[in-house]
């Protein structure tokens, strides 16, 4: 009996298993990882869309912005603070506003709103348990995870943009409306901004690209057949030799 019949009956049960089916379990195992890598490593993975944000919101907007930094403190009710997480960043406001509650003295002061920039960033860790799904080589992986990469901090620096407008202007009352209104932006492109960059493109994005860069394994997907084909190896054509025998 052949010793390697248990073997081939294992192998040809996993051939057996659809490309649909084999994509969609390698995710259910990749996508927890790469979450928790994100996670893990969150202050080092938003320092780039940090530094791009602290970079363009003072220099466009001088007057509602005066910097941006990596970090912010968190603050129970009682003032007292609980951390201070590195994912976060914290905004130097240029817009003056009152802080004193209603029928108090007026208490005068900046805002500085805190940005958590996690929120926008879910997309990465997406994307990448998505590539790491697929049928690649190695090299194909860390391309593709370079390329996304990139294009998912310029999409997440969109993201905490438009929520950093959105704090000193529309969260800000009517010093900020006026704020906004000097500095030449309208509410309604403000509110669209924030809007899309915090509903659409954390969700568009790593779908986008996965499809955009992994197109012939879709299509191998959607035509299992063809693929087929195009895999099936060329059979060898053997010829016969006459064997000599003794008469």
């Amino acid at each position: 009996m052949d010793a390697h019949v248990p073997q081939r009956a294992r192998l040809g049960m996993l051939s057996a298993v659809s490309p649909l089916k084999r994509f969609l379990l390698a995710a259910v195992l990749w996508l927890p990882l790469a979450f928790f890598l994100w996670f893990w490593f969150a202050a080092p993975l938003c320092w780039p869309v940090i530094a791009l944000a602290k970079s363009i919101l003072p220099h466009v907007w001088p007057s509602l912005f005066t910097g941006a930094s990596q970090g912010a403190d968190l603050i129970d009710a009682q003032g007292h603070i609980l951390a201070h997480p590195g994912y976060l960043m914290q905004i130097s406001g240029n817009v003056l506003v009152n802080a004193a509650p209603v029928g108090q003295p007026p208490k005068f002061g900046f805002l500085e709103p805190v940005v958590n920039p996690m929120i926008y960033g879910y997309s990465l860790p997406l994307f990448a348990g998505l590539v790491l799904a697929t049928p690649l080589r190695r090299m194909q992986r860390f391309v593709q995870i370079v390329v996304g990469g990139f294009v998912i901090v310029v999409s997440q620096t969109f993201g905490v943009i438009g929520e950093s407008l959105k704090s000193v202007t529309i969260d800000a009352g009517a010093e900020g409306l006026k704020a906004a209104q000097q500095a030449g932006l309208p509410l309604n492109l403000i509110a669209l901004w924030y809007q899309f960059g915090y509903l659409i493109l954390p969700a568009l994005v790593p779908a986008v690209l996965w499809i955009v860069l992994n197109r012939p394994f879709i299509e191998s997907l959607i035509n299992p057949d063809m693929a087929a084909d195009r895999a099936e190896p060329v059979p060898e054509v053997g010829v016969e030799t006459p064997q000599s025998g003794v008469s």
